[in-house]
């Protein structure tokens, strides 16, 4: 029954996501699209954080922190583009397939330094060393007036794909909508190999992994990078989405919210942490529309989640009140 319900409510997750842009053209909406864009963006971080938290139990408040840079990323080349600059000896990109992977590969080495250092150290500590981190980042750019500083840098345009310009909002949508399974392939195949094992493993007993001869601290290195990498690619994704980065994607209160998107879908799953997503858009949405202090509305519904569906929405929507 478990598995039958599982399969029903995967289902219905990957049909929700084929029926938006349906829907949107139908409703007359195109905020719907938007908004779908955003969930699957935000979904993406949130698989990624749910390696670490869900998978490794190592629960960072500095992932927003991959998140902003890779957006900046995005921004910069944008900035030096219009402004006709160079950066190291280059000019500045639009293009997609350049700035992308390159947002990846420095929210990556960003991930990899931070987590050499932090990884050394567990709990509290750990927590604490990893949003110090992300802090630093955040004053970094604030700090850069050059890029726009507390004020943030605006982008003219979405960059291109294979030199084609993403104006169509439906185009973005499929656009992200494929990095997200993309992304939750890919956290699949490495939870279900030795990888994924190993890092499970050390989750419940570090002390015997490292008596069975595991290099625990290699491979949570590794999960830090690959989570910090799709961070990243989310963060170019969001830059494109809003045309607008700033130094408040990578505070620690967008780590808060990272870290309540995975509560609330439910820890260690991969369809979890993007209903999750949903959640926490939606409501945010609805909320926020009502009233500005919709944080004290949404903090008791967070809570009665807590308190009932231990497991999280995924976790009822797969087994059902007990």
């Amino acid at each position: 029954m478990g598995l039958n319900r599982a399969t029903l409510a995967g289902a219905l997750v990957v049909l929700a996501f084929l029926l938006v842009p349906t829907l949107a053209g139908w409703m007359g909406n195109t905020y719907l699209i938007t908004m779908a864009s955003r969930i699957a963006i935000y979904g993406i971080v949130a698989v990624s954080l749910d390696l670490l938290i869900g998978r490794g139990a190592l629960v960072t408040f500095g992932h927003a922190a991959y998140f902003g840079l890779g957006g900046y990323v995005v921004g910069i080349l944008a900035f030096h583009v219009t402004d006709g600059s160079t950066i190291f000896g280059y000019g500045g990109t639009n293009e997609a397939l350049i700035a992308w992977p390159l947002a990846m590969l420095v929210s990556g080495l960003a991930a990899a330094v931070i987590g050499a250092l932090s990884l050394r150290t567990s709990g509290v500590q750990f927590i604490m060393i990893t949003l110090a981190f992300a802090q630093m980042l955040y004053f970094v750019f604030v700090a850069l007036k050059y890029y726009g500083g507390d004020d943030g840098l605006s982008l003219s345009t979405r960059n291109t794909f294979a030199g084609e310009r993403i104006t169509d909002a439906r185009l973005f949508y499929w656009i992200c909508v494929a990095a997200l399974a993309l992304c939750v392939l890919a956290a699949w195949r490495i939870l279900v190999s030795r990888f994924g094992m190993v890092l499970q493993g050390a989750a419940a007993s570090e002390r015997r992994m490292q008596a069975l001869g595991f290099p625990v601290y290699r491979y949570r290195l590794a999960a830090f990078v690959i989570a910090g990498m799709m961070a990243g690619l989310a963060g170019a994704l969001w830059a494109n989405q809003n045309r607008f980065v700033s130094p408040d994607m990578m505070g620690w209160t967008r780590s808060g919210e990272f870290m309540v998107m995975v509560i609330l879908g439910g820890l260690s799953s991969l369809v979890g942490p993007v209903i999750g997503a949903a959640v926490f858009m939606v409501v945010e949405s609805i909320l926020s529309g009502w009233t500005e202090h919709w944080q004290l509305i949404f903090g008791p519904f967070v809570l009665i989640v807590a308190l009932f569906a231990p497991r999280g929405i995924w976790g009822l929507m797969r087994e059902g009140k007990r």
